[in-house]
């Protein structure tokens, strides 16, 4: 069957939306739904002194909630899945966060705010802490690729990495002709690696051991000459294009160190989920 206009129109526009606003909110209607209807059960349901975990409408909302936690783990699995299918991997991320967030109501309620130190509430403490590290993915992934691009100016990392050499090869022949003092510090800028520094260093863009800053220092209260005054230019140019190699590090680093506290905490969460529902029915 041949397609109309309107179909490769609609498809269009399918494939440019999205996950957030996939199918026109979809998910975010069946999470608001789903979550209204657990606050006016909530109000209206029958049960003393009031609904908690233990009564009929507790173990009604943990089940939804344990089965929602199960499903909502298995987008890394359905990540590694080619075939769109049924669920394209576009609706599956967008019920994962909708659905996610409305575990916040639904886990909740189920609790009936009955806190302690035990396993439930640790169960609960890991929900909230993997949905607070999953909003901080969505906010990241809205904002940074549009700043990693603006900071790339149209270079790919490998081609900012040839532009860093270029510099590298030219500051070594200019740096011959300076004193010993001066073509030391030269030298020991372009041994550093640009890649030098821990995580904590590129997710704060803080490079406090910069030999290159050191060099300018060095010999900016002394470039007299006009070899001097070369080198001293080059080395600007060269801590330009490391600051731009470093905010490329940096916002990659932000994209991808959620993950690192996102996918340990759900583990860990269904583990603790596990624990609370065995203990819930050996003592029931």
């Amino acid at each position: 069957m041949a397609s109309t206009p309107g179909n490769v129109r609609r498809v269009r526009e399918s494939d440019h939306e999205g996950f957030l606003i996939h199918k026109r909110l979809r998910w975010l209607k069946v999470a608001t739904v789903l979550c209204i209807v657990a606050i006016a059960a909530y109000m209206l349901v029958d049960v003393g002194p009031r609904p908690n975990g233990g009564t009929w409408y507790g173990y009604t909302l943990g089940s939804i909630g344990a089965g929602l936690i199960v499903w909502l783990a298995l987008l890394g699995i359905r990540k590694r899945r080619i075939n769109p299918g049924v669920w394209s991997l576009k609706a599956w991320t967008s019920a994962h966060v909708y659905l996610g967030l409305s575990l916040i109501v639904i886990a909740t309620l189920h609790t009936g705010f009955q806190f302690g130190w035990n396993v439930h509430t640790l169960a609960y403490t890991l929900m909230m802490l993997v949905i607070a590290s999953g909003v901080y993915g969505i906010v990241v992934y809205a904002v940074l690729p549009a700043r990693l691009s603006t900071n790339r100016r149209e270079m790919t990392k490998g081609q900012m990495l040839d532009a860093l050499d270029a510099l590298d090869r030219q500051l070594d022949s200019a740096a011959q002709p300076l004193g010993r003092a001066q073509s030391d510090l030269v030298l020991a800028a372009l041994e550093q690696s640009p890649f030098a520094g821990g995580m904590a260093m590129r997710l704060t863009g803080r490079y406090g051991g910069c030999r290159t800053t050191a060099a300018i220092d060095g010999l900016g209260h002394r470039a007299d000459t006009p070899d001097e005054q070369r080198v001293l230019a080059l080395l600007a140019k060269r801590r330009a294009q490391l600051d731009q190699i470093r905010r490329h590090l940096r916002l990659k680093a932000m994209l991808e160190v959620w993950l690192f506290v996102h996918v340990p905490l759900t583990i860990a969460l269904l583990g603790a989920l596990t624990a609370h529902i065995v203990s819930v029915f050996y003592y029931w």
